[in-house]
């Protein structure tokens, strides 16, 4: 999915408490583009709180009727230093990336896209769906893998079952379930817990990791404070337990979680980076790549930092057409992390 919208330094959110040390991050809407939009709920990055162990972008939309939102319609698009992970509750996308992965995101099942030194692709919901209703997320890359070559993994979890609750571990390890999936960080987790009406479900946790639970749909107490639909709840490193109660209506959850990534990033539209410079470039190289700026490719065939000439890959012909970066604001990007 593309960021349509450029990270503003401005962004102001309410931030409540829940219990104790959690933090309720409040979603804002943003249009995706297109003459039809469709809006999602973005509630992460906040200018407060920019990442969640890596986690450094969330955004959740639906159930959109997709006749009257248009649905996922994302031309392609480019991506550097961080990883997408597309979940889906209803519907389904079709993706096609410029590594020659194409691959159908269906609910139930995650689809992990690391971008590495760069990658481009699209994003557009099937013909047979009728209703999309979801979530994009992204992480950063550490430094040790940020310049990796971009690949693609999928895996459908078992879901573990307990007194009316149902847990699928995506990302990581909790419950005694383990993803195979390589995240190519140092510790990371995703998962999605359903409740049904007047269930409980309590979760060991890493201590090590900070967390977020992303409450879908339903009533939710976390550790007893009652949780707004649509919010994103911040939990800082040192906890070793969750406690999750449904109330008179069933709840679905997206628990994101990881080690603090310890290090700064700076994020523009589609790209993660550590300088304003090495964003710049980054955009330079995308233009130029799309025939939207003159450019002379690199003479030995390859970035200064070793990435192979084109950087976001070659593309199928016949596909709709690419889209182009905004332009950079008349700041310097800062770090942030």
């Amino acid at each position: 999915m593309s960021n349509l919208e450029t990270v503003p330094e401005e962004v102001v959110c309410v931030f409540e408490k829940v219990v104790g040390d959690a933090e309720v991050l409040p979603p804002r809407s943003v249009p995706l583009g297109g003459v039809r939009a469709m809006d999602v709920r973005r509630t992460l990055p906040q200018k407060r709180r920019s990442l969640i162990g890596a986690w450094c972008f969330v955004d959740h939309y639906g159930p959109d009727l997709v006749s009257a939102s248009g649905g996922m319609n994302v031309p392609r698009h480019p991506h550097t230093g961080l990883a997408t992970v597309s979940w889906l509750f209803s519907g389904k996308i079709d993706h096609l990336d410029s590594a020659g992965f194409a691959a159908v995101v269906r609910p139930g099942e995650v689809n992990l896209m690391v971008a590495g030194r760069g990658i481009s692709h699209q994003e557009f919901s099937t013909p047979d769906t009728s209703i999309l209703h979801g979530a994009q997320l992204w992480f950063a890359l550490p430094e040790a893998t940020r310049q990796m070559p971009p690949t693609f993994e999928h895996y459908a979890p078992e879901p573990v079952l307990g007194e009316g609750t149902e847990l699928r571990v995506f990302l990581g390890s909790l419950a005694g379930a383990t993803s195979p999936v390589n995240t190519y960080t140092p510790a990371l987790l995703g998962a999605e817990a359903v409740l049904r009406p007047g269930a409980r479900l309590e979760l060991e946790l890493d201590p090590g990791f900070e967390h977020g639970v992303l409450l879908d749909t339903g009533d939710l107490r976390l550790d007893g404070g009652q949780v707004p639909v649509d919010h994103l709840v911040y939990l800082p490193a040192g906890r070793s337990t969750l406690v999750l109660e449904a109330g008179v209506n069933p709840v679905r959850v997206l628990l994101i979680g990881g080690e603090p990534l310890g290090e700064q990033i700076v994020m523009w539209w589609n790209f993660i980076g550590r300088t304003h410079e090495e964003i710049v470039a980054y955009r330079h190289a995308w233009q130029a790549e799309i025939g939207a700026e003159a450019a002379t490719p690199p003479e030995d065939g390859a970035y200064p930092e070793g990435a192979p000439y084109p950087r976001f890959g070659t593309y199928p012909a016949n596909m709709p057409a690419p889209l182009p970066a905004p332009a950079l604001p008349n700041v310097q990007l800062r770090p942030r992390g």
